[in-house]
Protein backbone atom coordinates (compact mmCIF):
# COMPACT_ATOMS: atom_id res chain seq x y z
CA UNK A 1 0.00 0.00 0.00
CA UNK A 2 2.15 3.44 -0.94
CA UNK A 3 1.96 5.61 1.79
CA UNK A 4 1.88 9.37 0.72
CA UNK A 5 2.17 11.09 3.54
CA UNK A 6 3.45 11.13 7.07
CA UNK A 7 2.52 13.39 9.52
CA UNK A 8 3.00 14.48 13.41
CA UNK A 9 0.26 11.92 13.65
CA UNK A 10 -1.63 10.28 10.75
CA UNK A 11 -0.33 8.25 8.21
CA UNK A 12 -1.87 8.48 4.88
CA UNK A 13 -2.30 5.93 2.47
CA UNK A 14 -3.21 5.79 -1.13
CA UNK A 15 -5.86 2.92 -1.67
CA UNK A 16 -6.92 3.72 -5.21
CA UNK A 17 -7.75 6.83 -7.98
CA UNK A 18 -10.41 7.99 -5.51
CA UNK A 19 -9.96 6.26 -1.83
CA UNK A 20 -7.09 6.42 1.21
CA UNK A 21 -6.73 5.14 4.68
CA UNK A 22 -6.04 7.16 6.88
CA UNK A 23 -4.41 5.81 10.48
CA UNK A 24 -3.87 7.88 13.82
CA UNK A 25 -1.10 7.08 15.36
CA UNK A 26 -0.11 7.33 19.24
CA UNK A 27 2.31 10.07 18.78
CA UNK A 28 2.14 13.44 20.24
CA UNK A 29 3.68 16.61 19.38
CA UNK A 30 4.11 19.91 20.73
CA UNK A 31 5.69 23.14 19.73
CA UNK A 32 6.35 21.69 16.21
CA UNK A 33 8.29 18.70 17.72
CA UNK A 34 7.33 15.00 17.80
CA UNK A 35 7.61 14.40 20.96
CA UNK A 36 9.62 11.31 21.90
CA UNK A 37 7.03 8.97 24.01
CA UNK A 38 3.29 7.59 23.12
CA UNK A 39 0.27 8.33 24.84
CA UNK A 40 -1.54 5.19 24.78
CA UNK A 41 -4.99 5.16 23.15
CA UNK A 42 -4.35 8.86 21.72
CA UNK A 43 -4.81 7.61 18.34
CA UNK A 44 -8.13 5.93 18.89
CA UNK A 45 -9.72 8.59 21.04
CA UNK A 46 -8.65 11.06 17.94
CA UNK A 47 -10.21 8.92 15.65
CA UNK A 48 -13.80 8.07 17.42
CA UNK A 49 -14.07 11.41 18.42
CA UNK A 50 -14.12 12.61 14.39
CA UNK A 51 -16.14 9.43 13.43
CA UNK A 52 -18.66 11.03 15.84
CA UNK A 53 -18.44 14.63 14.84
CA UNK A 54 -18.48 13.45 11.04
CA UNK A 55 -21.99 11.77 11.64
CA UNK A 56 -23.37 15.01 13.89
CA UNK A 57 -22.35 17.55 11.34
CA UNK A 58 -23.77 15.65 8.39
CA UNK A 59 -27.24 17.95 7.86
CA UNK A 60 -24.56 20.87 7.33
CA UNK A 61 -21.89 19.61 5.48
CA UNK A 62 -20.80 16.46 3.56
CA UNK A 63 -18.14 14.77 4.47
CA UNK A 64 -14.86 12.49 3.43
CA UNK A 65 -15.80 9.04 5.33
CA UNK A 66 -16.12 6.07 3.58
CA UNK A 67 -16.43 3.45 6.51
CA UNK A 68 -14.67 3.39 10.03
CA UNK A 69 -15.20 -0.88 10.29
CA UNK A 70 -12.68 -2.59 9.74
CA UNK A 71 -14.36 -4.92 8.00
CA UNK A 72 -14.86 -2.88 4.79
CA UNK A 73 -10.95 -1.78 4.72
CA UNK A 74 -8.50 -2.92 2.29
CA UNK A 75 -7.29 -6.29 3.08
CA UNK A 76 -4.00 -4.89 4.45
CA UNK A 77 -5.72 -3.17 6.84
CA UNK A 78 -8.18 -5.83 8.33
CA UNK A 79 -6.33 -6.70 11.34
CA UNK A 80 -6.43 -5.51 15.48
CA UNK A 81 -3.61 -3.19 14.56
CA UNK A 82 -5.84 -0.75 12.61
CA UNK A 83 -9.33 -1.46 14.20
CA UNK A 84 -10.31 1.73 16.07
CA UNK A 85 -8.31 3.96 14.53
CA UNK A 86 -8.70 3.96 10.73
CA UNK A 87 -10.68 5.43 8.22
CA UNK A 88 -11.33 4.69 5.06
CA UNK A 89 -12.46 7.95 2.86
CA UNK A 90 -12.67 9.45 -0.18
CA UNK A 91 -9.78 11.74 -1.77
CA UNK A 92 -10.49 15.13 -2.05
CA UNK A 93 -8.67 18.66 -3.58
CA UNK A 94 -7.74 19.99 -0.58
CA UNK A 95 -7.85 22.96 0.02
CA UNK A 96 -4.65 25.52 1.05
CA UNK A 97 -6.09 27.19 4.13
CA UNK A 98 -6.59 25.83 7.21
CA UNK A 99 -10.45 27.25 8.41
CA UNK A 100 -9.91 28.57 12.43
CA UNK A 101 -12.85 29.24 14.26
CA UNK A 102 -12.68 31.23 17.45
CA UNK A 103 -15.81 31.39 19.90
CA UNK A 104 -13.36 32.54 22.93
CA UNK A 105 -10.39 35.06 22.96
CA UNK A 106 -7.41 33.12 23.74
CA UNK A 107 -3.56 31.78 22.06
CA UNK A 108 -2.55 33.63 19.25
CA UNK A 109 -5.78 35.48 18.97
CA UNK A 110 -5.08 36.90 22.55
CA UNK A 111 -1.97 38.32 21.61
CA UNK A 112 -3.00 39.55 18.56
CA UNK A 113 -6.23 41.41 20.46
CA UNK A 114 -3.67 42.93 22.96
CA UNK A 115 -1.24 44.00 20.55
CA UNK A 116 -4.04 45.58 18.31
CA UNK A 117 -7.51 45.02 19.10
CA UNK A 118 -7.87 42.72 16.27
CA UNK A 119 -7.36 39.49 14.95
CA UNK A 120 -6.31 38.29 11.45
CA UNK A 121 -7.91 41.72 10.72
CA UNK A 122 -11.08 41.61 12.49
CA UNK A 123 -11.91 44.30 14.78
CA UNK A 124 -12.95 43.54 18.35
CA UNK A 125 -15.18 45.08 21.29
CA UNK A 126 -11.97 46.73 23.34
CA UNK A 127 -11.70 45.93 26.94
CA UNK A 128 -12.17 41.94 26.19
CA UNK A 129 -10.36 39.54 28.91
CA UNK A 130 -8.51 36.45 28.15
CA UNK A 131 -10.59 33.39 27.40
CA UNK A 132 -13.44 35.65 27.15
CA UNK A 133 -16.33 34.56 25.25
CA UNK A 134 -16.72 36.50 22.02
CA UNK A 135 -20.12 38.14 21.01
CA UNK A 136 -20.27 35.66 18.22
CA UNK A 137 -17.79 33.39 16.33
CA UNK A 138 -15.27 34.71 14.00
CA UNK A 139 -13.42 33.10 10.89
CA UNK A 140 -9.50 33.16 11.28
CA UNK A 141 -8.11 31.55 8.22
CA UNK A 142 -4.59 30.76 8.20
CA UNK A 143 -2.07 29.41 5.42
CA UNK A 144 -0.96 25.67 5.41
CA UNK A 145 3.00 25.65 6.13
CA UNK A 146 5.25 23.03 4.69
CA UNK A 147 7.01 23.45 7.48
CA UNK A 148 7.09 25.74 10.84
CA UNK A 149 4.29 27.46 11.47
CA UNK A 150 0.93 28.24 9.46
CA UNK A 151 0.47 32.09 9.43
CA UNK A 152 -2.45 33.56 10.19
CA UNK A 153 -4.67 35.51 7.50
CA UNK A 154 -6.86 37.75 6.50
CA UNK A 155 -10.86 36.89 5.36
CA UNK A 156 -9.74 38.94 2.03
CA UNK A 157 -6.23 37.30 1.37
CA UNK A 158 -8.35 33.47 1.69
CA UNK A 159 -10.41 35.25 -1.05
CA UNK A 160 -7.45 35.87 -2.91
CA UNK A 161 -6.45 32.22 -1.91
CA UNK A 162 -9.50 29.75 -3.49
CA UNK A 163 -11.92 32.39 -4.43
CA UNK A 164 -14.50 35.15 -2.80
CA UNK A 165 -17.60 32.94 -3.59
CA UNK A 166 -15.50 29.45 -2.50
CA UNK A 167 -14.07 31.46 0.92
CA UNK A 168 -17.43 32.81 1.47
CA UNK A 169 -19.06 29.64 1.65
CA UNK A 170 -16.36 27.81 3.62
CA UNK A 171 -16.71 30.77 6.24
CA UNK A 172 -20.25 30.46 6.09
CA UNK A 173 -20.02 26.43 7.14
CA UNK A 174 -17.58 26.65 9.34
CA UNK A 175 -18.72 29.07 11.60
CA UNK A 176 -22.46 26.99 11.44
CA UNK A 177 -20.42 23.55 12.49
CA UNK A 178 -18.40 25.32 15.32
CA UNK A 179 -21.73 26.95 16.66
CA UNK A 180 -23.68 23.35 16.47
CA UNK A 181 -20.95 21.40 18.30
CA UNK A 182 -19.99 23.52 20.94
CA UNK A 183 -23.51 23.92 21.95
CA UNK A 184 -24.00 20.07 22.02
CA UNK A 185 -20.15 19.97 23.97
CA UNK A 186 -21.94 22.39 26.25
CA UNK A 187 -24.76 20.26 27.35
CA UNK A 188 -21.76 17.98 28.16
CA UNK A 189 -19.61 19.52 29.80
CA UNK A 190 -16.80 20.97 27.39
CA UNK A 191 -16.34 24.36 26.26
CA UNK A 192 -14.75 24.02 22.66
CA UNK A 193 -12.91 27.86 22.77
CA UNK A 194 -11.38 27.16 19.10
CA UNK A 195 -10.94 24.90 16.43
CA UNK A 196 -9.27 24.58 12.97
CA UNK A 197 -11.37 22.78 10.22
CA UNK A 198 -9.99 21.27 6.88
CA UNK A 199 -12.42 20.88 3.75
CA UNK A 200 -11.89 19.69 0.38
CA UNK A 201 -13.60 19.27 -3.13
CA UNK A 202 -15.05 16.52 -4.90
CA UNK A 203 -14.95 15.15 -8.15
CA UNK A 204 -18.10 17.46 -8.96
CA UNK A 205 -16.86 20.60 -7.02
CA UNK A 206 -18.78 19.85 -3.91
CA UNK A 207 -17.27 21.00 -0.46
CA UNK A 208 -16.23 18.33 1.70
CA UNK A 209 -15.44 18.38 5.17
CA UNK A 210 -12.35 16.48 5.56
CA UNK A 211 -9.25 15.33 8.00
CA UNK A 212 -10.19 15.47 11.59
CA UNK A 213 -12.80 17.38 13.30
CA UNK A 214 -12.84 18.94 16.78
CA UNK A 215 -10.41 16.60 18.25
CA UNK A 216 -8.68 17.70 21.43
CA UNK A 217 -5.64 17.88 18.66
CA UNK A 218 -7.38 20.21 16.44
CA UNK A 219 -9.65 22.03 19.48
CA UNK A 220 -9.17 23.70 22.43
CA UNK A 221 -11.67 21.53 24.88
CA UNK A 222 -11.97 23.40 28.15
CA UNK A 223 -13.80 22.14 31.41
CA UNK A 224 -16.82 24.23 31.79
CA UNK A 225 -17.13 23.62 35.70
CA UNK A 226 -13.43 25.33 35.97
CA UNK A 227 -14.02 27.90 33.36
CA UNK A 228 -12.94 31.49 34.52
CA UNK A 229 -12.52 34.73 32.38
CA UNK A 230 -9.05 36.61 32.82
CA UNK A 231 -6.22 34.06 31.95
CA UNK A 232 -5.52 31.10 30.73
CA UNK A 233 -7.83 27.45 30.99
CA UNK A 234 -7.42 24.12 32.19
CA UNK A 235 -8.30 21.67 29.36
CA UNK A 236 -8.53 18.30 27.80
CA UNK A 237 -6.43 18.45 25.11
CA UNK A 238 -2.24 18.17 25.41
CA UNK A 239 -2.17 21.43 26.69
CA UNK A 240 -1.04 19.54 29.80
CA UNK A 241 1.55 18.19 28.27
CA UNK A 242 2.95 21.81 26.60
CA UNK A 243 2.71 23.52 30.11
CA UNK A 244 5.18 20.41 31.42
CA UNK A 245 7.57 20.45 28.84
CA UNK A 246 7.19 24.29 29.23
CA UNK A 247 7.73 24.87 33.12
CA UNK A 248 10.85 22.43 32.25
CA UNK A 249 12.36 23.92 29.86
CA UNK A 250 12.29 21.38 28.09
CA UNK A 251 14.64 21.17 24.92
CA UNK A 252 14.28 18.84 21.89
CA UNK A 253 17.99 19.16 20.60
CA UNK A 254 18.58 18.06 23.86
CA UNK A 255 15.54 16.10 25.41
CA UNK A 256 14.77 14.89 29.02
CA UNK A 257 13.00 11.84 29.88
CA UNK A 258 9.32 12.77 30.12
CA UNK A 259 7.80 11.32 33.33
CA UNK A 260 5.17 8.07 32.86
CA UNK A 261 2.72 10.22 35.32
CA UNK A 262 2.96 13.58 33.13
CA UNK A 263 2.30 11.07 29.88
CA UNK A 264 -0.43 8.75 31.60
CA UNK A 265 -2.12 12.13 32.71
CA UNK A 266 -2.52 13.63 29.26
CA UNK A 267 -3.73 10.22 27.97
CA UNK A 268 -6.80 10.56 30.98
CA UNK A 269 -7.31 14.05 29.57
CA UNK A 270 -7.74 12.43 25.77
CA UNK A 271 -10.20 9.56 27.19
CA UNK A 272 -12.24 11.47 29.29
CA UNK A 273 -12.94 14.26 26.14
CA UNK A 274 -13.94 11.39 24.38
CA UNK A 275 -16.38 9.84 27.07
CA UNK A 276 -17.81 13.44 28.02
CA UNK A 277 -18.59 13.88 24.38
CA UNK A 278 -20.29 10.39 23.43
CA UNK A 279 -21.59 9.06 26.59
CA UNK A 280 -19.42 6.16 25.53
CA UNK A 281 -16.66 4.25 27.29
CA UNK A 282 -13.55 3.88 25.34
CA UNK A 283 -13.12 0.15 25.53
Amino acid sequence: MKKISSGKVREIYEVDDDKLMIVVSDRISAFDVILPVMVNNKGKVLNKISEFWFDYTKPIVKNHVISTNVSDFPEEFRTDEFDGRSMLVKKLKMLPIECIVRGYITGSGWKSYTENGTVCGIKLPDGLQESEKLPEPIFTPSTKAVEGHDENISFEQACELIGTKLATKVRDVAIDIYSKCADYAASCGIIIADTKFEFGLDEDGNLVLGDEVLTPDSSRFWPASEYEVGHGQKSFDKQYMRDWLKSNNWDASNPTPIPDDVVKTTENKYIEAYQKLTKKNLF
